[in-house]
Order: structure tokens, then C-alpha cells, then sequence
């Protein structure tokens, strides 16, 4: 395709070195918190293994992201506008990886809600069947979008440069918002809400109080994920305002710049407060921090010599 000039706004440029910016530490931060969970021998658990999950779908998911923005400010710099070979594929791996992120989450929730409601079952919590369930999601998410691959309805968008799902009433925009955002945070707070009712019945009740602590335990941890769940509407809060509007009017021109700048800084918080609600990443960090390089402390050892008179 020959490409052809457009008209590029002032504040295009600034809007993807910021969105850049956003993107490029939202992939440090993962590969440093992946890189704490593997040399620190004491988040070897089940738990942390869920979070080094979400931790390597969340750098996936910014690697993709982080292409395309490259790609748009290339293009923006040059005042051309075709897609290059590989927009559509980047579309699909960037549905693909927010699904499996998203879905890391409700592993984390379901684990700790089976640690409560059946902690003498042993085999839910065994280190292969979360494994089973990290692989399985990673296979949920990359088949929910593999459709669009064989349609043609990823198309691109010039005034945006990317390559996205037209935003208008269609199956096909329903059924990526559910699969990716709907169905998991849904699940999410269905676990959190039954765990809640598990442990207000267990204080009704004449309950062991080690028991009833550590029920609370896990229901504040995920009381967290549920935070960090809001905080994920909110990634993708302009973009689900964009849907709702394309139902009914048009869309502003450059709406797909506009989800990028609130999408791209509320995942960067996702990272920070997933990080915040994890303690032993946090000890792991403090350790690195405080540790001090042994002192090579010379000792000089003294002789007396003998003098002959």
C-alpha cells in the first residue's frame, strides 16, 4: 500500500511519548518483580507463583502494546497512515494477553478461597493443578479472540493507527468485552462475595479462633484483588464509555488515542498497587535493599622478633 499524508494534531506527538513513557515502565516493573520472586528462595509458594502469572502476562501484554504505540508515533512522525504487516496479529496478542491477565487475577482470588472453604482438600492445592490452571487460562485467553483473525473484523484505523475492532453495536464487540473484562471481574467478586458470607457465618458461629483469623487473612487478600479489579474497570473505563456511546452516537475522532492516554497510565497503577498488596514481594524488596557487602576488616598480626645481645 502507497501511504499517503494526513493532517497530524499538535498534541499527537506529546500524547505518544506519554503513553510510551507509561508503557515502558509498566514493563520494568514486572521483569523486576519476576525477577524478586525467582532469586528469593522464600516466594517459592503456590500464591506467589499466581502473581509472578499475572506479573508475566502483564509484560506481555505492555510488549504489545508498547509495539503498536511505537508504531503510531512512527507514523505520526511521518505523516503516513497504512497499517504495516504485523497490526492485525498485534491486536489479536494484545486481546489475547489482557484476557489471560485479567483471568490470572480470578486464579489468585479462587486459590485463596479454597484455602478457606477447603483447607483439608490438598489436592486443589497442589502446586501441578495451579499450574494446570495457569496453562489452561493462558489457552482461554488466546482462543477467545482467535476468531478475528479469520474474519477480517480487526481493521485500521488511520486517524487512531492502530489496528482495533470497529467500536459500534456488534456480537463481535459484546462478546470481546465480556470475554475479556466482563466474565473475569464478574467472577471475581462472586468468590469474594461468597467468601464474605462464608466468614460472617463462621463468626456467628462458635468457631477456632486460628481458624476465623486466617479466614480473614485470606478474605482481606481478596478484598485487594477486588481493588485491583476496580482499578482494571478503570483501565478500560473510557474504553467501555466509548462502546456504550458507539451504541447509540458517533464517536469522537480520536477516541482510540484518547483510551490509550487513561489505559496505558491506569495499568501502570495496576502494577504499582499489585505490588502494594503483596507482602513478600515487599520483604524481598526491603532485603535487597538492606543488604550490605561483607567488610573484609584486615587484621595485622603483630610478632616480636628476637634480638641477640
Amino acid at each position: 500500500m502507497n501511504s499517503s499524508i494526513i493532517n497530524i494534531e499538535s498534541w499527537f506527538i506529546p500524547i505518544d511519548i506519554l503513553i510510551i513513557t507509561f508503557t515502558t515502565i509498566t514493563i520494568g516493573l514486572p521483569i523486576f518483580f519476576l525477577c524478586l520472586i525467582l532469586f528469593d528462595k522464600t516466594c517459592h509458594t503456590i500464591s506467589m507463583m499466581l502473581v509472578a502469572n499475572s506479573c508475566l502476562t502483564a509484560f506481555v501484554f505492555a510488549c504489545t502494546m508498547f509495539s503498536s504505540f511505537i508504531i503510531m508515533l512512527k507514523n505520526d512522525l511521518e505523516r503516513i497512515y497504512y497499517p504495516d504487516s504485523y497490526c492485525i496479529f498485534r491486536a489479536y496478542i494484545s486481546y489475547a494477553t489482557c484476557a489471560v491477565f485479567n483471568y490470572s487475577f480470578v486464579l489468585q482470588a479462587l486459590y485463596q478461597y479454597i484455602l478457606v472453604i477447603y483447607p483439608r482438600v490438598l489436592f486443589w492445592q497442589k502446586q501441578h493443578i495451579q499450574i494446570l490452571f495457569v496453562f489452561k487460562t493462558w489457552i482461554l485467553g488466546f482462543l477467545c479472540p482467535i476468531i478475528f483473525l479469520f474474519t477480517n473484523e480487526i481493521v485500521y484505523n488511520h486517524d487512531n493507527q492502530v489496528c482495533q475492532l470497529p467500536l459500534r453495536f456488534s456480537f463481535s464487540v459484546i462478546y470481546i468485552s465480556s470475554s475479556v473484562y466482563g466474565i473475569p471481574v464478574t467472577m471475581i467478586i462472586f468468590i469474594y462475595y461468597k467468601l464474605l458470607q462464608y466468614v460472617r457465618e463462621m463468626s456467628k458461629n462458635v468457631t477456632s479462633i486460628n481458624v476465623l483469623a486466617r479466614a480473614r487473612r485470606e478474605l482481606k487478600m481478596i478484598r485487594n484483588i477486588v481493588i485491583l479489579v476496580t482499578i482494571l474497570i478503570g483501565v478500560g473505563f473510557v474504553y467501555a464509555i466509548f462502546i456504550i456511546m458507539s451504541f447509540f452516537n458517533s464517536l469522537p475522532k480520536y477516541h482510540f488515542r484518547i483510551a490509550y492516554v487513561f489505559g496505558s497510565s491506569s495499568f501502570l497503577l495496576v502494577i504499582i498497587t499489585l505490588f502494594q498488596f503483596t507482602d513478600p514481594l515487599k520483604i524481598s524488596l526491603r532485603k535487597l535493599i538492606n543488604r550490605r557487602p561483607n567488610k573484609i576488616v584486615p587484621i595485622i598480626i603483630l610478632t616480636k622478633k628476637k634480638i641477640n645481645v
